[in-house]
């Protein structure tokens, strides 16, 4: 659905991660950008995460604390050009 969209492979593996209750790097980043995604028309799932962006920056720190500020900015650029170009499919 949101392939052909740059970051678009993140948002739909975070949305089924979602809704399934799964705490991953995908969910949590979605997690991130659910009042934003919503006012676009993104059907985020209500989650009980709390604090994802912080968890996101946890979660990654643990996978590999030396290249975690480096990976947590690049999914955060790529969530934020998602978010950009999906009004221009609308």
């Amino acid at each position: 659905m949101y392939d052909h969209l740059p970051g678009g492979d993140l948002v739909q593996a975070g949305l089924r991660d979602l809704e399934r209750g799964i705490e991953s790097t995908n969910a949590l980043l979605v997690a991130s950008f659910a009042t934003r995604l919503r006012r676009e028309g993104v059907a985020v799932p209500e989650h009980a995460f709390a604090d994802p962006e912080h968890r996101l920056y946890e979660l990654l720190a643990r996978e590999d604390p030396d290249s975690a500020h480096g990976r947590y900015n690049a999914l955060v650029r790529r969530l934020v050009s998602f978010a950009r170009a999906l009004p221009c499919e609308n």
